[in-house]
């Protein structure tokens, strides 16, 4: 009898264990479902930030092919192509430059720093472009890439009224002023072989002054400021024949490819328009 009932209570605690361990057992996997769909939640959560993450990505970078903003450099000492009225930078370079960043949908920032500044900046990468009345010339082909001409120029010689100088070759063995890192001031070197003084100055009119006060003999500048600096200073005036003739074109670092092909993408659209003609005929009156 007495291995009956202990049979009976073994098999009883038995029972109670198996359904304990089953018990513990179902508590486990409910633990780890909650656990597995948490951890399925956080999956999807990244994923969902991630694709978030690209969405954001691909969205800044439609944006950036879109438009964005454009630095252009400039020296605004050289009416009528750069100088300031008020508080802004306007010119035919500027307002081309403005038309340029409309046709492709982009913002303009122009900077002014001094002339012999600006290829460095474009080379350095701290400005995507310069519009500066820069001539095309072989020494500057060699740091940046010029775009497509938009406009002709020429160096003017710029002298008192009753200078004795009359030609270029006059300027042989004189004093003569230019702008510092200019084609003047590049092609005027060329004379110093001949007993030729160049006297350079930070900007345009700070020679003129010098030639008006009769520090030096003659200016050596781009005609349109030429004019525009006799018009107003008394007592000079710009000789007939030119010193040289040139074209001024917008630069890009050197190997920007894309860039100088959208700027001469929006200059030929300027041209066909006749929206470059305005811009020109605005600050130079047909004579």
């Amino acid at each position: 009898m007495k291995k009956k009932v202990l049979a009976m209570t073994m098999a009883a605690l038995m029972a109670a264990s198996i359904t304990a361990c089953g018990g513990a057992k179902t508590e486990t996997t409910a633990a780890d479902t909650t656990a597995a769909e948490s951890k399925a939640e956080d999956t999807t959560a990244a994923e969902s930030k991630s694709e978030e993450t690209t969405a954001e990505a691909a969205s800044e970078e439609e944006t950036k092919a879109a438009g964005g903003k454009l630095i252009m450099v400039t020296n605004a000492e050289f009416p009528p192509y750069e100088y300031h009225e008020g508080g802004e930078i306007v010119g035919i370079d500027a307002d081309i430059a403005r038309a340029i960043a409309d046709e492709l949908g982009m913002e303009l920032e122009i900077e002014d720093i001094a002339f012999d500044s600006i290829i460095p900046e474009l080379t350095s990468g701290k400005a995507d472009f310069a519009m500066a009345g820069m001539t095309v010339d072989e020494k500057r082909k060699q740091s940046v890439d010029f775009s497509d001409t938009y406009a002709k120029a020429s160096q003017r010689i710029i002298v008192k009224s009753d200078s004795a100088i009359a030609t270029p070759d006059d300027l042989k063995g004189k004093v003569v002023g230019v702008q510092q890192g200019t084609t003047g001031d590049l092609y005027v070197s060329d004379l110093e072989a001949d007993n030729t003084t160049v006297e350079r100055y930070n900007k345009g009119f700070e020679a003129v002054q010098a030639l008006s006060q009769g520090k030096i003999d003659a200016v050596v500048i781009d005609g349109e400021p030429a004019k525009v600096f006799v018009e107003q200073t008394d007592g000079l005036k710009i000789l007939d024949e030119a010193f040289t003739d040139e074209e001024y074109a917008a630069a890009v670092k050197k190997g920007n490819t894309e860039l100088l092909d959208k700027i001469n993408g929006a200059l030929k659209n300027l041209k066909e328009s006749g929206k470059l003609d305005e811009i020109v005929a605005k600050y130079i009156s047909a004579e």
